[in-house]
Formats: structure tokens, sequence, C-alpha cells
């Protein structure tokens, strides 16, 4: 199963990467406050995302977040071949090769990165040492 890539029109325009982030969220079954943590901004930035009041901004940190957790979607809808259910379990259980939860490392931790990583590294076609 092949997922079209992110174009870099999506991934360098605000008004179009705000909603693609809180689409994957929606898909992923994560509350506004995770995404918000995901993002290192407040509830109410996320909530005048959804009204489309505000927009995230390049080269903020929040942005480059949402460029990680479009990815991090990506490679997980690649590894559970679009299957969302898997997706959404996979996110919520226990991960020995991630010593934790998914969810709670990307939430609580600030790990966005290491799991994306991670199942970067599961890809068909990736190379492991």
């Amino acid at each position: 199963m092949q997922l079209p890539e992110i174009t870099n029109e999506v991934l360098g325009s605000p008004k179009k990467l705000t909603p693609a982030v809180l689409q994957v969220a929606h898909m992923l079954g994560m509350y506004h406050a995770e995404l918000a943590r995901v993002l290192g901004l407040n509830c109410t930035d996320i909530g005048e995302f959804t009204s489309i009041r505000k927009f995230l901004q390049p080269g903020t940190h929040a942005w480059q977040q949402a460029v990680l957790f479009i990815r991090f979607y990506q490679s997980l809808y690649l590894l559970m071949r679009g299957e969302e259910s898997a997706m959404c379990h996979w996110l919520r259980a226990g991960s020995c090769e991630l010593n934790g939860v998914p969810l709670l490392l990307i939430v609580d931790d600030q790990q966005l990165s290491v799991v994306l990583e991670y199942l970067q590294s599961r890809l068909p076609g990736c190379e492991t040492g």
C-alpha cells in the first residue's frame, strides 16, 4: 500500500498544514489537549486552529512538530496498511522496543522524533544496523 507523499505545498502552507494536523489527530483519536502538548501549544491554540481563526506559523517549534507529526502518521499508516483500528491500537499499546506506550511517549515525554525514527526503521526497504 502506497500513501501519497505529502507535498511541499502542504508542508509549506499554514492554511494546508494546520487542517492536515487536525485531521491526523482526529483520525488517531487524539484529544485537542494531547495534540497541543505534541505541538508545544495551549488548548486554546488548537481551538483557534479548529475554528480557522489561527494557523501554524512557519519557522516555529509548533510548525516543526507538525511536520514531524504528519511524517509520523504517514509511517504508521504504511506499517499498518492503512487499518485505522490497528493504528489506534498500536498508538495506545505498550511497546517493548520503545520502552513505553507510543502515545504517552509522544504526548508526555516529547519523544515524537524518537517514535518517528522507530517507525521509519521498520518500513520496508529501510536498512537496520
